[in-house]
Formats: C-alpha cells, structure tokens, sequence
C-alpha cells in the first residue's frame, strides 16, 4: 500500500522523516529515527533522470560494477563522485537520490533530497550532497545542506558534503572504470596474472613478463581489471605510467 502524508500533516510535522520511493511505484514514509539501510533495498531513485537537448548540466546512467545495475546522476560532479564511490571496495551498496528528508526547520517545514547514499562494508551509512566549492560560499546553500548533515549524523549516519577530488586520481579512476565490467578481460587471464604479478613490481615490467612472446600491451588489460577491482593497488595520486609499482592486496 502507497503510504502518503496529508498537506496538513506535512505542515504539522514535527518527527524528521524521509520517504523512499520503491519499484513497485510505492511510497514509503519512515521516521529518520527508525531509519536503516535495508529500507533502501528495490528503492528507486526520488526524482526522475531525463537528459534534455540544450540543458546546462550532464545527466545520465552510470553502470555501476558495486551495484551490477545504474545509477544515476544529475551532473559530470555527481558522476566523478559515484566513480569514486563504484572504485573504493568499502562501499557495498549505492543510492542516488535515495530519499526525500521532511523536517521542521526554524518553525517551518523543510524538504531535501539527498545525492546518495552509501552502504559500507562495515554497515556504516554514509549520505553524500555534491556541490561545487565555488556554490558552498553561497550562504543560503550552505544553510541548505548544513539542517540535513545535522539530523543524519544525530541519527549516527556519516555526511559528506563533496565538491571535487584530485584531477589525477579522477583521470585513473575513469581510465580504470573500462575495465569494471566482467567479461570484459576473460576471467582465465585476470586469475593468471593475479597468480604471477610480484609484489612490488613496475607495471612495465610486469606486462613485458607475463606477455611472453606477445607485445607487451596484450598482458595490460588483465593488470588493469586487478587494480580495478582492488586485488592490486598503486600510487593513483600520480598518472598511472610503465613505472608505477604494484602491490598485492590482501
């Protein structure tokens, strides 16, 4: 059953409370006090996704290997933030648009419908806005995003207002994320070079050791799916290069 409130009610309304949109086209209004992850599961994102000819932001559907399905985003900031999110193997599950969070603010009710929200392997949850820094200067923006971290960190959820992350780190990632899908370097030559890589070893070196007789460049994919998939890791603070080491993660 569709659980709605009243306009009346919603004017009266003085428990913080969020609702969650589900596939089956029902609505769900739950407490933010009585808030868990799993309420989240088969949601659908709050507002609908549509990309316009002529519109000034980029908006689209990102094909998450975390979440084996999309998710979607509203601007090329949201989808650096959700790379970033689909990369890092702390994070379990990924919301876009996850909610709608009703409260009353200053004797008036506020609405806000947060980015994402990030299931974590640990079972913290953690509820990200992107906004670039420029905007956060912006007092009325800040305030707005300030009453929603408020009431989820009260709740013991974690908030994170992002605005950008280092251009290399976002230009390897991106690089790294066409190899996320499976399938797309056979499973049989990802396993045998997780079988063969060294610790500790330059990445050209590496290619030119396990390509045996083929260009070097063939053994490269599979080098890629491993880092990709966090099996092994390197200093992606500095362009990935023939001399960045790899390491093997436990």
């Amino acid at each position: 059953m569709t659980v709605r409130s009243s306009g009346s009610a919603r004017r009266s309304r003085k428990v913080p409370t969020v609702s969650i949109r589900y596939e089956d086209t029902q609505v769900r209004e739950v407490p933010v006090r009585q808030l868990r992850s799993a309420d989240f599961a088969e949601s659908e994102p709050w507002r609908d996704v549509r990309s316009v000819h002529g519109m000034t932001h980029h908006s689209g559907k990102y094909a998450s290997a975390t979440t084996g399905g999309h998710v979607v985003y509203e601007s090329r900031l949201e989808l650096a933030r959700l790379l970033l999110a689909d990369f890092d193997p702390a994070v379990r599950g990924i919301f876009a648009q996850p909610c709608r969070l009703a409260a009353r603010v200053d004797d008036r009710v506020r609405h806000h419908v947060p980015d994402f929200l990030l299931v974590m392997r640990s079972g913290t949850v953690r509820v990200v806005n992107v906004k670039p820094a420029d905007r956060l200067q912006d007092p009325k923006i800040a305030e707005a995003l300030a009453w929603p971290g408020e009431l989820f960190r009260q709740h013991g959820w974690e908030y994170e207002i992002w605005s950008g992350a280092d251009r290399v780190l976002l230009e390897n990632v991106r690089f790294l994320a066409g190899y996320r899908r499976p399938g797309v370097v056979p499973e049989a030559e990802v396993e045998q070079a997780w079988e063969r890589v060294v610790d500790g070893e330059e990445l050209a070196l590496a290619e030119r050791r396990l390509a045996g007789d083929r260009p070097p460049e063939e053994a490269r994919p599979a080098l890629m799916a491993l880092l990709w998939s966090g099996r092994l890791a390197t200093d992606l603070s500095r362009p990935l290069s023939g001399e960045s080491l790899l390491r093997r993660c436990p």
